[in-house]
């Protein structure tokens, strides 16, 4: 590949062929045949340096044009198809790799992409010249990001010149092990050159483990994106008699710019791929019952005056989140989801028959991937719906993982969510995922991470069902928070909860950074005010959910009238966003939220208005807001949520593009403010 940039942009250099030649645009091992010279990194493979052009194709489909390149190794019998969409509305590729063989290979590693052209399309001297973004994630510290030089990032300069100007064998690896995609580090990252003239972001969209590694050749850098591999996830396959094996797809967006530019040029490929179901139009105001609430513990008496006062609140639907479905302790016991009459003497009917008579659409949390150690179904279940090692059940956190090849797994998810939706009226599943996987299963004598790599494409298969007969269903994607936070998921799912924090003024910095990683309109970010919160204190609790998909809970039922209004003002708020959110794009006037800020901002933008959320976490009393598209322009700024500026203060230096925001308090506070420029 020798050049990926957006259309019409000039090339800064000259593209020269043998620039590139170090770098592939497949990297393939096999058994037998590994790489040269040997090291860690995913490139520099045998049989990705013989692969020869052997021919390609276009087409078009509507808005999508697609290109498809073939490669042979003939001397292995080896042939990789490198398969490329891109669709009219986003500066990007969606793509993958083929791998087919025609004798008898144990295939162990193959990129989805391979790829240096960045290095020439940025204009960049060196590998000193570039940045890297990327993000770490964990449970309660989702969307954690860092912008570093490749240099201090990992890609040390090894002093090439003493030594014949060979290659360096380094790399910076991210990736994740396991079901959960984002467990470690987000499946998103950028590249970009030091003086912005050009930035390549990407994203893996696989529902389990990955890698994304960056690393330096002779003569620049390279990045290679995988889905699971043998030396880090214990993955391989076997292919025979010109069987095929394709990839997980990547895709890679492009912008003339910086970081943030080429993340946003991704947030239109997100819009681009996802797949719209009926339910997603509506955008509903979520009320759920478990962070900061009832954490697991509903019945009947507690849900009623909750229900109420969510619906006078203006919620859509209301989420009875987990417990519903054990008498005491059930974490060990999940897995038939009946519902407990202990919790409910009168039956769930009574409770979700309450939610609609209120005005609202009943949703139930559900984590339909496990069995619990004790329940019944371990044992009526047979031993090949589980994940197994070696002969083995797999147990992880008191659960059994089911494995949904079976079909006997699949249909018993099948009959509890048509049961949910035909017996309660179910308009929405909040599908969780709190137990990690492992390297995978080896039923069928398969490497562990290809058993795990089938069950994720199963699982895909099975939500596509279950929205096929349940069009109207709202799924959320959850796991422990924001633990499988990627696209092949989000393609299909309606919204992503962003973390499990429960510390509103930690969230603030999540919720700010979740639209690097998901689209804004898919950014389940949880407000959770309560009853004698400072009004400062309420305000940023409400505030991190008004850009983005506000995920609402507390105690609505014990605030006083005035508490109770402010609630209101923010949902009202948030409905006005969502009537244009899907137009809008990301913004972060204080550069991409910092872990542990004193300020941080996020803006939805469209044309020459933005609505921006401002948090002042601690530290100085003002900070300076970069707004460079309206630099030069009067800007009309008012209060957005809450509608009075409660004091707070901002000028504009339109010479600088800067806006400085001063907050009256040390008290942690923040503003949702509409900025118009003239």
């Amino acid at each position: 590949m020798l050049s990926l940039r957006p259309a019409g942009a000039p090339r800064p250099v000259p593209v020269v062929a043998a620039a590139h030649g170090e770098q592939p645009l497949v990297e393939v091992t096999a058994l037998g045949h590994g790489r040269f010279p040997g090291s860690y990194r995913r490139t520099d493979s045998v049989i990705g340096a013989a692969l020869r052009y052997a021919s390609h194709e276009t087409t078009v489909d509507g808005l999508w044009h697609r290109l498809r390149v073939v490669q042979a190794d003939p001397s292995r019998g080896v042939r990789a198809t490198s398969v490329f969409e891109a669709h009219e509305s986003a500066p990007a590729v969606r793509a993958w790799t083929e791998i087919e063989v025609a004798g008898d290979l144990v295939i162990d590693a193959v990129t989805s992409v391979a790829t240096g052209s960045f290095l020439a399309d940025s204009g960049a001297g060196s590998v000193d010249d570039l940045l890297l973004a990327r993000a770490d994630n964990d449970w309660l510290a989702e969307s954690r990001w860092r912008v570093d030089p490749l240099r201090d990032a990992g890609l040390a300069d090894v002093g090439r010149e003493a030594h014949n100007h060979q290659a360096p064998r380094t790399r910076i690896a991210l990736g994740n092990r396991g079901s959960w995609s984002s467990g470690e580090q987000v499946p998103t990252g950028a590249l970009a050159a030091r003086d912005s003239s050009y930035a390549l972001a990407w994203q893996i969209e696989h529902n389990g483990p990955w890698t994304a590694e960056v690393g330096e050749t002779r003569r620049g850098a390279y990045l290679a994106l995988t889905g699971p591999t043998d030396h880090e996830h214990q993955w391989s396959v076997r292919l025979t008699g010109g069987a095929t094996f394709r990839t997980v797809p990547v895709s890679l967006a492009v912008a003339a710019g910086g970081v943030e530019d080429a993340l946003r040029a991704l947030t239109l490929q997100r819009r681009a791929i996802r797949l719209p179901r009926p339910a997603d139009a509506a955008l509903p105001v979520v009320f759920n019952d478990y962070m900061n609430t009832l954490m697991g513990d509903p019945t009947t008496e507690k849900l009623l005056p909750l229900i109420d006062a969510a619906a006078a609140a203006g919620a859509d639907y209301f989420c009875v989140d987990a417990g519903w479905y054990a008498d005491g302790h059930w974490w060990d016991e999940v897995g038939e989801w009946l519902p407990s009459a202990e919790r409910f003497p009168g039956g769930l009917a009574e409770v979700t028959g309450r939610i609609r008579e209120r005005g609202m659409v009943p949703g139930l949390w559900l984590e339909p991937e496990v069995i619990g150690v004790r329940s019944p179904l371990a044992e009526t279940l047979p031993d090949e719906a589980f994940f197994q090692r070696s002969g083995v059940r797999i147990a992880e956190h008191g659960r059994h993982l089911l494995d949904l090849r079976h079909p006997a797994a699949r249909a018993h998810l099948d009959a509890v969510v048509d049961r949910l939706v035909g017996e309660y009226g179910a308009g929405f599943i909040k599908m969780d995922c709190n137990t990690m996987t492992g390297p995978g299963s080896d039923l069928g004598s398969l490497a562990p991470g290809h058993g795990l790599l089938e069950h994720a494409r199963a699982l895909l298969d099975w939500i596509d069902g279950v929205q096929a007969r349940h069009p109207d269903l709202i799924i959320e994607a959850c796991a422990s928070g924001a633990m499988r936070m990627d696209y092949a998921m989000l393609s299909r799912l309606h919204m992503q909860s962003t973390s499990d924090q429960q510390d509103p003024v930690r969230y603030a910095t999540i919720a700010a950074a979740a639209p690097a990683a998901i689209l804004p309109e898919q950014a389940g970010n949880w407000a959770y005010p309560q009853a004698g919160m400072s009004g400062e204190a309420r305000t940023l609790a409400l505030v991190n959910g008004v850009l983005g998909r506000m995920y609402l809970s507390g105690y609505l039922n014990r605030m006083a009238p005035d508490e109770v209004a402010a609630v209101g003002e923010a949902v009202a708020a948030h409905r006005v966003v969502t009537g244009d959110i899907r137009e809008r794009l990301p913004i972060w006037p204080l550069g991409l939220p910092v872990w542990d800020a004193d300020w941080t901002a996020l803006g939805l933008r469209s044309g020459d208005h933005a609505y921006v959320s401002v948090w002042r976490l601690g530290g100085a009393g003002s900070a300076q807001l970069s707004l460079p598209w309206a630099a030069g322009r009067t800007l009309e700024i008012a209060p957005f949520f809450p509608a009075s500026a409660g004091n707070w203060e901002w000028s504009w230096d339109a010479t600088a593009g800067i806006l400085t925001v001063t907050a009256p308090t040390a008290e942690p506070s923040a503003r949702v403010l509409s900025i118009r420029a003239a």
